[in-house]
């Protein structure tokens, strides 16, 4: 075989080992895989919502009383409220009422302000946060309301 042939020869079987080469090397790099895993996210607890503001004297048509409050949040983290909101839920008399005949409703009392925008992190812990912006009055009705003196206006407060 002559020396020229020879050289070609070489080169070629060197060209072919070295796609070989390069070609396991691609292949090696380019291998694809599946597999799989899970993660578990949290579970976040309701917040309770605690009235902070204590208003008394309310009286008929007398001036609205402001309701204030903050949070009870026992989740690890902090955790977004939206807004607060409340309804009258029901109506203590007081036990010495002028005139036990003469009632005291639910729709004696008017909520203002409510849904009240929060719209903020809430930190996790006792009393924190806040809100603020409602309140809360005695409506006049015309009629006697002898049965709402002393009487305690029980609130249920709601989030999102």
């Amino acid at each position: 075989m002559s020396l020229l042939l020879r050289r070609k020869a070489a080169v070629f079987i060197t060209a072919i080992v070295g796609l070989s080469v390069s070609s396991g090397a691609i292949a090696h790099w380019t291998t694809g895989g599946a597999g799989g895993g899970t993660a578990a996210s949290a579970i976040s607890t309701s917040v309770t919502i605690t009235q902070t503001s204590t208003p008394s004297g309310i009286h008929p048509g007398g001036p609205a009383a402001d309701l204030a409050g903050a949070f009870d949040n026992a989740n690890d983290a902090s955790v977004v409220v939206d807004s607060v909101s409340a309804t009258v839920s029901s109506v203590t008399r007081a036990p010495a009422a002028i005139d036990a005949a003469l009632p005291c409703l639910v729709t004696d009392y008017q909520l203002n302000d409510f849904p009240v925008t929060v719209g903020a992190p809430v930190p996790s812990g006792s009393g924190v946060g806040s809100w603020t912006g409602a309140s809360i009055q005695l409506l006049e009705s015309g009629l006697n309301q002898d049965g709402c003196m002393g009487a305690t206006v029980n609130l249920a407060y709601a989030s999102n």
